[in-house]
This record gives structure tokens, C-alpha cells and sequence, in this order.
């Protein structure tokens, strides 16, 4: 799937009422976005989006979230409800002598619909405070690399991290699967394989109590990698 499908193939699950965005607008935003988020947007049309990672220095995440060029000089970063003051104040950290001014628009409803939220955790897409914590979770780990970053694009903060496990072929420590889980499972819990040993723990749980997400160990063959690693 590449970076541009990849917003279409999300739109069925993720609930725009629940979005915080972050607007960047000024003579400077194209250029100072692009030293500054993972995503190349040089090319974005007017009106087009891209998911793209905003990154710390160390390569952890601190947002993810989609970008829409909104203008020539205008674009409008949206991220999980909770987590729009975050992605600003890190938009704004390097933010010195630059000609772009940021605003914040809060999210009209503070969490996704249950229907939304059980698509999302089907489909296997990581979401803020639950299988991303801001400065925690490296990409390779919410295996959203493939949609999220581009490896050809010049530098950012954080890329270090994201294009030596790249280059390296690495595997992540652990990744993110949809797993079945028991009734009664809540976030949190562990996963264990055939064995009863412990292989990862449950981030979040369909509504419907049969399925959730987990974070697994590498190496072990339990649950099923996301759609959008394909």
C-alpha cells in the first residue's frame, strides 16, 4: 500500500469528529514542515492528504497524524482527540525565524464512535494513547512505516532511528497484531501463546469482546500482522 492509498484505504475507520487539528500557515510552511515531519509533502496538491509521523529528536513518535495542504502556504496537521497540543508544541520547538504561524482547533467529540473504533481495531491502525505513546513508541514497533514515512525525502528529526532499522533490515523488538482474545479481556491484559507463555499484552479490544490489538514479540507467530503492512 503506498502513502497516498493509504488515506483512503483509513477513511472507513477513522472518525473526523475526533481528530484534533493542528494549522500551519506562512510564506515559510511548506519548507519548514518538510525539515520537520516524516512525510514528503513537496509534491502534495492542493487538497490532498498523506499520513505522515512527527518524531523527537530520538526517533520515538510524538504524533501521528495526516497532513492536508489546505493552500500554497497552508497546511493542516490532524491528529487522535487529546493530542493536537502535543503535535503543536513539538511543530513549534524548531520553530525560530520562521515565517508560519500555528493554530489549534480541539476536537468536536473527545473519542472516536464505538463503530469507528471497531473498524480501527479490525483493521489493525495504531491510535494515540492507546498503541502509540508520545515519546515511547519507535515507528517500526506501530508498523506504520510503510505509510507514514518517506525514505527518499531529505532530513527530519528522528530520522536516524527510522532509516537505520530500515537499511539494517531490523525487525522491530515487537509489533503490532490483531489477535483473538477471551471474553471478558480488557486492555492491558496479557497475551500468551500455545504454551501459556507471555508473548505481548492487549492494547485495545473490540467493542464486541473477540478481538484486539496487542504488541508481540518478535519471532513469535501470534495473531495477524495489519492490512496496511501489505
Amino acid at each position: 500500500m503506498n502513502t497516498d492509498d493509504a488515506v483512503s484505504a483509513t477513511a472507513s475507520f477513522i472518525d473526523d469528529e475526533a481528530r484534533d487539528r493542528v494549522s500551519v500557515e506562512g510564506a515559510d510552511a511548506l519548507t519548514y514542515l518538510q525539515s520537520q515531519i516524516a512525510q514528503e509533502i513537496r509534491d502534495l496538491d492542493v487538497g490532498a492528504t498523506r499520513w505522515t509521523l512527527v518524531l523527537d529528536p530520538s526517533g520515538k513518535i510524538d504524533a501521528l497524524a495526516r497532513i492536508t495542504r489546505t493552500a500554497d502556504a497552508a497546511f493542516v496537521l490532524d491528529t487522535d482527540a487529546g493530542f493536537g497540543e502535543g503535535l503543536m508544541a513539538r511543530i513549534n520547538r524548531f520553530k525560530i525565524r520562521v515565517d508560519a504561524a500555528t493554530a489549534l482547533e480541539p476536537a468536536a467529540a473527545p473519542q472516536p464512535s464505538a463503530d469507528r473504533e471497531a473498524e480501527r481495531i479490525s483493521h489493525g491502525w495504531p491510535r494515540m494513547g492507546s498503541e502509540i505513546e508520545p515519546g515511547e513508541t519507535i515507528p517500526a514497533n506501530a508498523g506504520v512505516n510503510l505509510v507514514a514515512v518517506n525514505f527518499t525525502k531529505g532530513c527530519y528529526p528522528g530520522q536516524e532511528l527510522v532509516e537505520r532499522m530500515d537499511s539494517r533490515g531490523a525487525d522491530a523488538p515487537k509489533s503490532l497484531r490483531v489477535v483473538e482474545v477471551a471474553a471478558g479481556a480488557a486492555v492491558g491484559d496479557d497475551v500468551v501463546d500455545g504454551d501459556g507463555t507471555v508473548v505481548g499484552n492487549l492494547t485495545s479490544v473490540h467493542p464486541d469482546g473477540t478481538i484486539g490489538l496487542a504488541y508481540i514479540k518478535r519471532g513469535v507467530e501470534v495473531g495477524t500482522a495489519p492490512a496496511h503492512l501489505a
